[in-house]
């Protein structure tokens, strides 16, 4: 009996060792996860939610895959709106990434459409009304163990003059 217990103790020892190696603990920045993270700005403030689009996606890791080597925070100038973000030292989630753009809401002030008090044109270009199509992409940083983040926009918003919603 008291090897049949220090055998089933091993077991689970060997499990849980098991699940902590191979099992992921943090989000694995999944379409949803980017897409329940905008919808939830953007619902807060009266704007339709955003449709994942596999066409804006494959910019997007097409992008992020150009920038692994550096993962510096460089707009690719494409035809899509564009938010980036970037950690060094360990994963950002897609739901860290999106909330760190839309926390830029409290430098927005709607009656005089501008920023005060700091940036916010990533939070407009998440609650941006005429963008309805989304398609981000993650990827490892190779020099520095971070990682970097892309959401794409289409249409693209951020137009001077022009109100997110």
């Amino acid at each position: 009996m008291g090897s049949h217990k220090i055998i089933s103790s091993l077991a689970l020892f060997c499990f849980i060792i098991m699940l902590t190696t191979f099992c992921p603990t943090k989000a694995q920045n999944s379409q949803q996860e980017y897409l329940d993270t905008h919808n939830a700005a953007r619902a807060q403030v009266g704007v339709g939610p955003l449709t994942w689009d596999d066409n804006v996606a494959a910019y997007a890791q097409s992008y992020a895959n150009e920038r692994m080597n550096d993962c510096n925070l460089m707009h690719s100038g494409g035809q899509y709106g564009e938010n980036l973000a970037a950690s060094s030292g360990g994963e950002i989630t897609a739901t860290d990434a999106v909330n760190m753009w839309v926390n830029e809401k409290s430098n927005y002030d709607y009656s005089t459409n501008s920023c005060v008090g700091g940036v916010c044109g990533h939070y407009t270009q998440v609650v941006w009304a005429n963008s309805v199509r989304l398609g981000c992409a993650s990827v490892p940083c190779a020099n520095n163990g971070g990682s970097f983040v892309i959401c794409n926009y289409d249409p693209p918003g951020n137009f001077v003059g022009q109100r997110p919603y």
